[in-house]
């Protein structure tokens, strides 16, 4: 690692952290009530000012924040992921089926609603069709790729296109036969949000999330590895085939829980790891974990402004991270050219 790739480092690890908690606070802070940064501290800390503060802050702002935090930094911890596995940088969770699949899910449970309710009882019925749409896609991909030889990466990505496309089809016709209410509710859906957002579904995506960086360490050396080929991974001591495996068994996990939780976000778990790279380098023992924290950071950003660009109507979420994002990474693009 040369001086300047060291100091880039060591400079996201400055910035990146200072950004999230910045965003966090304002995420908190900021609404159709406006809430000062020691209000937001002494709510957190549960003082109670005799207003409305705490409320606020408690019920509403900080299981939203905890999401948005949450959901953002799972889809780029698996966007840089599937990109160290591809050894593709435009490669994104979609590639795998496992976001069509899961939107393909919840869509169907919102068009069939009663039917659907009584299959899943009291739980979240579109969050859990979403989940094991999600898983199933997954499970059909990896199933097409694994032979006797080895999980093809090649027949993945094609797989998981196709599964995509099929999906996407299937979508397609839901939305031209369901009403109009139901039509709505699939569109914004579609376009993901963090309006339904709760204590539990803020721990749930935690739990994920925790499960991912603890198998940062592991897996980010492994990753470096096979950025020189399956072949040299495997005279190295890599084992290929359970690197794969557990891989893309964990980003299922992951953005099958983000789009059960928040709907289908496009855009977090591609650019993100994409403008982190291009920062600091391919190592993922950095990579992952400075992907986190933008993912996070860029969701907290996109979701608070979603709230108030035209309060009291929301945006979708989606639409606000495409038009921070693209931005941005246009620029980091063009300098990174520019330096080549």
């Amino acid at each position: 690692m040369t001086v300047a790739r060291i100091k880039a480092v060591n400079l996201a690890w400055w910035i990146l952290p200072v950004l999230l908690a910045v965003s966090f606070v304002a995420a908190v802070a900021v609404g159709a009530v406006y809430l000062s940064p020691w209000q937001v501290f002494a709510a957190l800390g549960g003082q109670d000012d005799g207003g409305l503060a705490k409320d606020i802050v408690q019920a509403i702002r900080l299981p939203r924040a905890l999401l948005a935090a949450g959901v953002g930094a799972v889809l780029a911890v698996c966007g840089a992921m599937l990109q160290g596995l591809f050894r593709n940088p435009l490669a994104d969770p979609s590639l795998i089926g496992v976001t069509a699949g899961a939107s393909f899910g919840a869509c169907l449970a919102i068009l069939l609603g009663a039917e659907v309710a009584e299959i899943f009882g009291s739980l979240p019925m579109v969050s859990m069709a979403a989940f094991c749409g999600g898983l199933l896609a997954v499970a059909l991909v990896y199933k097409v790729a694994k032979s006797v030889n080895g999980t093809s990466v090649a027949t993945m990505l094609l797989m998981g296109i196709a599964v995509a496309a099929f999906s996407g089809s299937l979508i397609g016709l839901m939305e031209y036969f369901a009403d109009n209410d139901t039509l709505r509710r699939i569109s914004l859906w579609l376009m993901g949000g963090l309006d339904a957002a709760s204590y539990p579904h803020a721990f749930l995506i935690f739990a994920v999330l925790c499960g991912l960086l603890a198998s940062m360490p592991r897996f980010g050396l492994s990753l470096n590895v096979l950025l020189l080929g399956e072949s040299q991974a495997r005279h190295l001591g890599v084992d290929v085939e359970r690197v794969k495996t557990t891989l893309i068994v964990l980003v299922a996990a992951g953005v099958g829980t983000s789009v059960a939780v928040a709907g289908s976000i496009a855009f977090v778990g591609l650019v993100i790891p994409h403008m982190v790279r291009l920062w600091v380098g391919p190592d993922h023992r950095q990579l992952l974990p400075l992907s986190a924290l933008a993912g996070a950071s860029l969701l907290l950003v996109s979701d608070t402004l979603a709230r108030t660009i035209i309060a009291p109507v929301e945006l979708p979420v989606g639409l606000i991270t495409a038009l921070i994002g693209v931005p941005f990474f246009v620029s980091l693009l063009h300098k990174s050219r520019g330096s080549h």
